[in-house]
């Protein structure tokens, strides 16, 4: 009998993690969880410069120019990564800011290297 008991436990419990997922708009926010917002590895060095123009356009950019700490390595898939994260931080982490036309992801394993360091 308490082996029906904790199968209907685990069922109600699926139950409410479904409902919370479905009322909170399709998303689960974990609570006290850093996220940042980088650059999808397959995305093209078009799309990448894109971002990177549209991310400064409102953003301050000045960490991935020559002599900042995210200059290096000089590619558009770090200096991208960088000035989206910075753009998504500044949005208040939303999902919907770090989407750049389905080019980026949000990682919970904070991206900083060296002295680059992600807000």
């Amino acid at each position: 009998m308490a082996r029906i008991s904790s199968l209907q436990l685990s069922s109600e419990l699926c139950l409410v993690l479904l409902l919370m997922f479905f009322c909170s708009g399709g998303m689960v926010k974990l609570v006290n969880c850093q996220t940042w917002c980088i650059a999808k590895p397959s995305s093209s060095d078009e799309d990448l410069q894109k971002n990177i123009n549209f991310a400064c356009s409102s953003t301050d950019c000045a960490i991935i120019q020559n002599g900042g700490p995210c200059f290096f390595p000089d590619s558009a898939m770090s200096h991208a990564s960088v000035a989206m994260n910075l753009y998504y931080q500044s949005r208040g982490r939303n999902n919907w800011n770090c989407d750049f036309s389905g080019s980026a992801l949000v990682v919970i394993t904070d991206p900083s290297y060296d002295n680059c360091k992600y807000a």
